[in-house]
């Protein structure tokens, strides 16, 4: 198990750096040693169904700077250690303690989190084992895909009935993602989707069979993205996610300059070396 760096990304006090120094971690990398490529961002908040805290969001920044700059992550898998569990969202119970400056902060560092996510160069899934709610959801808006447990029923954005909106992300993504009147439909009225419902919306891209989690969905489906050449996937991932802020030429002059590149890596070499021996390739990243 590899916890990520202690490198800070925020200022913090001497009594919190001692503080998030000795407790367990509430978010760490753990590549999977089974499975060459595959990394996953573990949530360890079980008490809490991993509600978003202070330190959580911390050590994910972290976690996410780590990954942005390690090559041998191909895909990035965001999962909860407990089964049942993904995201509950912020943590109301700390959010009471805070300062209106702390919680200008909280949601400061919040979205900055979650763009970190977006704009990661390897593909990310979210795994979705439990209750995703309010920043939960968002948090996984911000990932390239999507899986949900089969018996998962409470995926949704329940902020209006809180007296406020998503500030994480929701209001934007939802819509970029479900389209203006989803996006309106599921924020108005806070409704809680099944799996199954949040499949039949677009929320959610896969569920898991009912004898298995959105985990082991989410790595079988990490085992297929794997199989491509690594500088290829982060190409792909550039050009397909600057299309929306580009207009049709400008996007397809973006497209070819990210073909470009690859014309001469070593892992196109490889893959034209595979189809002439009839092999699968073996791709390094080069």
């Amino acid at each position: 198990m590899l916890y990520a760096g202690r490198v800070m990304i925020i200022r913090l006090s001497r009594q919190s750096r001692r503080l998030f120094s000795t407790q367990a971690p509430e978010a760490f990398l753990e590549p999977l040693q089974s499975h060459l490529g595959i990394t996953c961002l573990s949530l360890n908040r079980p008490q809490a169904k991993n509600a978003i805290s202070m330190k959580l969001l911390h050590e994910f920044r972290e976690c996410l700077e780590t990954a942005k700059y390690d090559k041998s992550i191909r895909a990035l898998i965001i999962r909860s250690t407990t089964m049942g569990s993904f995201c509950a969202g912020a943590d109301l119970a700390e959010r009471r303690t805070m300062s209106q400056i702390q919680v200008a902060k909280f949601l400061s560092d919040l979205r900055a989190a979650f763009g970190q996510l977006e704009t990661l160069p390897m593909p990310t899934i979210a795994a979705i084992d439990g209750p995703a709610l309010g920043g939960g959801l968002e948090l996984s808006f911000a990932c390239d895909l999507r899986v949900a447990g089969y018996g998962v029923t409470k995926i949704g954005l329940p902020e209006t009935r809180l007296g406020i909106i998503p500030g994480a992300g929701g209001t934007q993504r939802a819509v970029r993602l479900l389209g203006m009147s989803k996006a309106k439909d599921l924020i108005f009225t806070a409704r809680m989707l099944t799996a199954q419902e949040a499949f039949e919306w677009g929320v959610v891209d896969y569920i898991s069979s009912p004898s298995t989690s959105a985990f082991e969905r989410a790595v079988e489906l990490a085992q297929e993205i794997t199989k491509s050449a690594p500088l290829a996937l982060r190409a792909a991932k550039q050009a397909i996610s600057r299309a929306a802020d580009l207009s049709l030429e400008s996007g397809l002059d973006f497209e070819r300059a990210s073909y470009e590149v690859l014309l001469p890596t070593k892992d196109r070499l490889e893959a034209l070396e595979a189809f002439k021996e009839k092999r699968q390739p073996v791709f390094k990243g080069e």
